[in-house]
């Protein structure tokens, strides 16, 4: 009896005592409670980063586009534009603070969803882990949570499939609302990004080969699931249908057979390690391996092993032929899948290493925090210094995190913006949309080179056909200009350049041309 009162005291000593611990193991602490802590300190975070940060090139690009709205879009499918589009008019305002709101509140959301979807899985000490890891890793807790991405509602809605397809199949009465949630969601996530595709496919891969479940696949609730999703994705078909199908093109255009490159699978999983963290990359990857070698003696890990391993596979092998750049986010919709079984895996860890773990975990928080804050800093006020690179072709190695919003009164002050003045035209779809999100709209932007995107769609150089084009092309000579698109206008005139301003440093120089009258 003696003996078992020391261990107890000894045993409530180390909880209440050791800072090293986990928080929901000390003072009676819920699980619950310090996963809503992870989720709202987190979120302040992402808010300073927000406010401090001008938006990207992505995020120009669809802030600009997203003004007119459409059934879908060159790029992607359109939920991540309708979301802009809204935001944009709930707040009368394009500020990257305040329309940034929707995709950081959207990842809190993602967050408590995991968080549910690990526990019921497995554990609430599993969801615990998986939800500390998922706000660690940095293309996740940062980009994806921050940023105007469609990752942000396509990780919402591929979780919040996971859940309700999880609580279908675990009902025998069939549980029609939860597989109606299911087509749903699946339908939301189809139309925020192409990748959710390869989860879907997985999860019902995973229903026809494991033989307690794939009695669901004849039963009208999941037909009905499909149904409702292909419905919800019958516009990103409709548009693609009137415009020669060029999104299903593009994204497939990728993976065309052009080479041979050997060691592109280990560069792409080198790069998706350092995007996650590698000590979370190997967690993940652990939980998928276990996952894979438990095989269908677990439906639970069984349908997230079948979910994550497509996105992960295809994108790491695809490069072995392709010479496309293949961008280690990409992967991430499959790794999210793995959230869960690190989780566990954590979890495990936890009851042998706690104390060791949560230093590692606590660490990694602070450094994130503080290299967030620092490059939100930085973005805003420019604080180190100048490189010596030309100025032509960016002097400031971080001036891509600022927006072009200097141009604009620069631009405003030699009488281009007036009424009736010349169109603004870029090289480039990126560096169109930067241009047209810092005008505000003011003025028509086009894009005169082979890649324009949405901009080839909505808005074609064809259309400003006899106008004057105001064309900005960074790091390219007048010669090169007049080599390229002098048979397109009269004649194009030499203008002085004008200066792209970080933290009221020049950052960058952008030589300036005037195409008169563009041909038809």
């Amino acid at each position: 009896m003696t003996r078992n009162v020391n261990t107890d005291l000894c045993h409530a000593e180390d909880l209440l005592g050791n800072p090293a611990l986990p928080l929901y193991e000390k003072r009676g602490r819920s699980v619950r409670g310090d996963v809503a802590a992870i989720i709202i300190a987190a979120t302040l975070v992402r808010l300073l980063f927000a406010a401090l940060t001008g938006v990207g090139v992505d995020e120009s690009y669809t802030l600009a586009t997203a003004r007119e709205i459409h059934l879908s879009y060159f790029d992607h499918p359109p939920l991540c534009w309708w979301l802009t589009w809204a935001a944009t008019r709930l707040f009368h305002s394009e500020a990257p603070a305040l329309i940034r709101l929707p995709f950081i509140a959207l990842f809190a959301l993602s967050s408590g969803l995991l968080y549910r979807l690990t526990a019921l899985l497995f554990s609430p000490k599993a969801g615990f882990w998986a939800v500390a890891a998922f706000t660690l890793a940095p293309v996740f807790g940062v980009t994806t949570a921050s940023w105007i991405l469609p990752d942000g509602p396509l990780v919402a809605a591929l979780l919040g499939f996971m859940i309700c397809l999880v609580e279908a199949t675990a009902r025998a009465d069939g549980g029609w609302r939860w597989w109606l949630g299911a087509g749903t969601c699946a339908g939301l996530a189809m139309l925020s990004k192409l990748t959710a595709l390869p989860i879907l496919a997985g999860a019902v891969a995973a229903l026809l080969l494991h033989p307690a479940k794939r009695h669901w696949l004849v039963r009208p609730q999941a037909w009905a699931a499909i149904v409702l999703a292909l419905a919800m994705f019958s516009p990103v078909v409709v548009w693609n249908a009137q415009h020669h199908w060029c999104s299903f093109a593009f994204q497939g255009g990728r993976a065309r057979a052009l080479g041979w490159h050997p060691l592109a699978p280990l560069k792409t999983l080198g790069g998706q390690a350092l995007f996650l963290l590698p000590w979370i990359w190997v967690a993940l990857l652990a939980g998928l391996v276990a996952a894979w070698r438990n095989g269908r003696r677990s439906w639970e890990s069984w349908l997230l092993a079948w979910c994550a391993t497509p996105t992960i596979a295809i994108f790491a092998l695809v490069g072995l032929w392709s010479n496309a750049r293949m961008l280690y986010h990409w992967a991430d919709a499959g790794y999210l899948m793995t959230f869960p079984l690190a989780g566990r895996w954590f979890a495990s860890l936890a009851a042998r290493h706690g104390a060791r773990l949560h230093q590692i975990a606590l660490t990694s928080a602070w450094l994130v925090a503080v290299a967030v804050v620092g490059v939100g800093a930085e973005a805003r006020w420019s604080l180190l210094p100048i490189s010596g690179r030309p100025a032509s072709h960016g002097g400031d190695a971080d001036f891509t995190l600022a927006d072009w919003s200097s141009l604009e009164p620069q631009m405003r002050a030699r009488g281009w913006l007036a009424p009736g003045g010349p169109a603004v035209a870029a090289l480039r779809w990126h560096i169109a949309g930067r241009l047209d999100y810092a005008l505000h709209g003011e003025v028509p932007v086009v894009c005169l080179g082979d890649d324009p995107r949405q901009y080839g769609i909505a808005h074609p150089a064809g259309a400003q056909a006899g106008r004057d084009l105001l064309i900005l092309a960074p790091g390219m000579s007048r010669e090169a200009i007049e080599q390229q698109w002098g048979a397109s206008f009269d004649r194009i005139d030499g203008a002085t350049p004008l200066y792209l301003l970080h933290g009221g440093r020049i950052a960058m120089e952008i030589p300036v041309y005037i195409g008169r009258s563009l041909k038809q």
